[in-house]
């Protein structure tokens, strides 16, 4: 059988982000819950989710995460990895947004 795979949603810096991740367990730190073997999408083709690259840069080299309780806010147990995000955490919008098309104003 497979190690599950957790949806975790957590609060960071005024935004709301959803990563996936193999392994959740409370952490040595005590109040902390170390987040670990983080999930990305691996793409072969030319369309890159910018989200996606988003969450690599900024998580790629991490070994754990040790979120604070409080800035918890679901943590999931799913089949299947979904999209990862980056929202904003008052309106609810994605952070990163599609490349701009041309002829629309910014």
């Amino acid at each position: 059988m497979s190690k599950p795979l957790y949806k975790v949603t957590f609060l960071n810096a005024g935004k709301v982000y959803e990563v996936y991740a193999r392994n959740v367990a409370s952490g040595a730190l005590w109040g902390f819950t170390e987040v670990s073997e983080l999930v990305f999408d691996v793409h072969d083709g030319v369309v890159i989710d910018p989200t996606e690259e988003r969450l690599r840069d900024e998580f790629g080299n991490t070994r754990a995460l040790h979120l604070p309780m409080h800035s918890i806010v679901r943590i999931e147990e799913v089949e299947r990895k979904g999209q990862s995000a980056i929202r904003d955490a008052a309106t609810g919008e994605k952070v990163v947004t599609p490349f701009p098309l041309p002829g629309k104003p910014r």
